[in-house]
């Protein structure tokens, strides 16, 4: 089996995808279960449902080409932020393809959208180090 990993630390908050409504309607439940003030982060944060990664975001996050991630963060977190704003457009993308695959259940696949939507959220907040992760339980 293909090593599996999460996003790495490299704008509304639904997705803007239809044809996908199922996968859709969980990550709006993951996001639904995230506690304010953690939820309003996700105010500034765009969520996107792509398909998989293309082979540069895997190769920028040094994946072989029979690896895959769940979510990915881009942009800039919060505690790097200067005072003249964002200078790039922060989102959060999730992978529904490997998900999918590696989580055919569906009560799974609904916990595991939950923990990539934390995980890549925990980035934006700026928690980079993926042991910090592992010990809050969102690896």
């Amino acid at each position: 089996m293909p090593k599996r990993r999460r996003g790495s630390r490299l704008a509304d908050r639904r997705p803007r995808v239809t044809r996908h409504a199922p996968f859709a309607a969980l990550v709006d439940g993951a996001i639904a279960g995230i506690p304010t003030p953690f939820r309003d982060a996700l105010d500034e944060i765009a969520i996107v449902i792509a398909d998989e990664p293309t082979a540069d975001q895997l190769r920028e996050n040094g994946l072989r080409s029979d690896e895959t991630l769940y979510g990915l963060y881009e942009g800039v977190p919060l505690d790097e932020w200067g005072g003249g704003g964002v200078p790039i457009p922060t989102r959060i993308i999730l992978f529904r393809l490997p998900l999918e695959a590696d989580f055919p259940d569906p009560d799974d696949l609904a916990d595991e959208v939950r923990i990539t939507v934390l995980h890549e959220l925990a980035h934006h907040l700026g928690i980079a180090d993926e042991d910090r992760l592992h010990h809050l339980g969102i690896d």
